[in-house]
């Protein structure tokens, strides 16, 4: 088992959304632990790294149903014991299931059912932040959301967010219910979602959360990573990370270790501080294993970026020169989803 080392750095809180949540300004993504990225970590390693996250003030904890499935929500839960619930805001995710192929459902006995499991398998009474993790496509937004928002009003949940929405999802959304957050993949490689995701969002006051901040480990290992990857890691079928694609983009890692050095910081403390400096509403949950890397990333939060320093990294990784798409599956994850209208909802 990893030693617990204190890392003495003040993680600020930020105000997500403007229903009301308050998170660290890090969280920290839990899938990893459990699912799709190599082997399980041995659960009490990974016990004890998430309760280190919340003792050093990394208090949001990102999961969801799908992974494990369900295992990485048991595994939050039993880390949860001995905390006080108001210190750890909760958030999980439904909408995601598999039969051997993905499937994605919104549909109102789902929401439901599927909010059920999640606060069984946490062993909590309330969810702090319920996502939508995928948007079913057949479904009408505002029947899902009306669905959370009866979940919100029992108590169930305290306020709801959603994953790889379009603008125009979200705004249709966010007038039936509050959206609080809106969890979408933001790195220095993967920024399609500033275009209309992120003023959207600010334009409503929604949070942004984003996922894979670290470039799925890219700018924490560079190419180390695809060498370390095991055969069942769902990072080997990513575009970004194959043949041609791979020795084009190993030029951004150089460039950004060059800039981590002048900055005596690690690359991955250097693409993480970039996307803090987006804004005091975003939130990223940058997911590990290893005490080590937690105790890394963790002092991001301490890096400062100049304008002129951040245009030299989003020089480094602009969008003509990345190549392959961002997501492995882009034609079947529904990234940035929108749904028919309600007038075609025949509920059963």
């Amino acid at each position: 088992m990893e030693v617990e080392v204190e890392v003495e750095v003040e993680v600020a809180r930020i105000k997500l959304g403007s229903q009301g949540l308050e998170v660290s300004k890090q969280g920290l993504g839990c899938m990893g632990m459990s699912a799709y990225q190599g082997p399980p970590g041995p659960e009490p390693d990974m016990i004890n790294l998430i309760r280190h996250a919340i003792n050093s003030g990394v208090t949001h904890l990102d999961t969801s149903d799908v992974y494990g499935p369900h295992t990485n929500e048991i595994l939050v839960g039993k880390a949860l014991k001995g905390f006080k619930r108001e210190e750890v805001q909760l958030a999980t995710k439904f909408g995601v299931t598999y039969d051997g192929n993905m499937n994605v459902r919104g549909d109102p006995a789902y929401v439901r059912a599927a909010c059920e499991g999640s606060l069984k398998r946490l062993d909590v009474d309330f969810i702090d932040l319920y996502y939508v993790h995928r948007i079913d496509t057949r479904v009408p937004i505002e029947v899902t959301m009306g669905e959370l928002k009866k979940l919100v009003e029992e108590g169930k949940i305290k306020y709801v967010g959603l994953s790889e929405a379009c603008a125009s999802t979200i705004r249709r959304a966010h007038a039936v219910h509050p959206v609080t957050a809106v969890q979408n993949e933001w790195s220095l490689w993967s920024r399609d979602l500033e275009e209309e995701i992120v003023p959207t969002c600010r334009e409503l006051g929604i949070g942004i959360v984003p996922y894979s901040p670290l470039g799925r480990g890219f700018f924490s290992q560079g190419p180390k990573l695809i060498q370390n990857l095991t055969e069942n890691d769902i990072r080997k079928r990513f575009p970004r990370f194959q043949g041609e694609n791979f020795e084009n983009n190993k030029v951004i890692f150089d460039r950004v270790t060059e800039m981590a050095a002048r900055k005596g910081c690690t690359p991955s403390q250097l693409a993480l501080a970039w996307v803090h400096h987006q804004g005091d509403d975003v939130s990223p949950i940058p997911g590990t294993t290893k005490m080590a890397n937690f105790n890394d990333n963790i002092r991001a939060v301490n890096v400062k970026l100049s304008r002129e320093e951040m245009n030299e990294l989003e020089s480094y990784a602009s969008p003509d020169f990345v190549k392959g798409e961002r997501h492995g599956f882009m034609s079947t994850t529904w990234v940035n989803s929108e749904t028919p209208p309600l007038s075609s909802w025949k509920a059963e």
